[in-house]
């Protein structure tokens, strides 16, 4: 990684909030994207890693899911928290277009546009969490609350 590190979005945010965060900074694997091969390969706890994954219902809305790293989404719970008929994961050739984001270092922080966002409600338990800094490589630290405030979201049980 090189010295000098760039400021991304949602490390942008957070200091215009005025957050606490922390950086930390890792080698990715373009093989092994997901927060679970981050989480090994920063040196983190995987139960404080959250992944950020990006959903569309039936009326082209988008959503925003950030869950532990190991937990899956209850498309049931989903669609009930959103009143969508259908839910599905945005295709990938669409990520990058609509959030500005690529997978593996989507953050729940800094989109294109503000996007109904929901954080697992276990994260109030821990405190601290890891969420994508929105850039392949790069974690940010911060407070569950802080997260919350910063990305206008909400908590809620969408897990199985």
């Amino acid at each position: 990684m090189a010295a000098k590190l760039k400021k991304t979005n949602a490390m942008r945010i957070l200091e215009t909030k005025g957050l606490p965060y922390e950086v930390f900074t890792y080698e990715f694997d373009l093989e092994h994207l997901d927060a679970i091969h981050a989480s090994e390969s920063a040196g983190l706890d995987p139960q404080r890693v959250f992944k950020t994954i990006v959903m569309v219902d039936n009326e082209k809305n988008v959503f925003v899911f950030c869950l532990p790293a190991q937990f899956t989404i209850s498309m049931k719970k989903a669609r009930q928290l959103t009143g969508s008929k259908t839910m599905d994961l945005i295709r990938l050739e669409d990520l990058q277009k609509v959030t500005g984001y690529v997978r593996g270092g989507c953050s729940p922080l800094g989109m294109k546009k503000q996007f109904m966002t929901f954080i697992e409600e276990v994260a109030q338990l821990e405190d601290y969490i890891f969420v994508s800094g929105g850039q392949r490589g790069i974690q940010l630290k911060v407070k569950p609350d802080d997260l919350l405030e910063a990305a206008e979201a909400r908590y809620a049980d969408f897990t199985i």
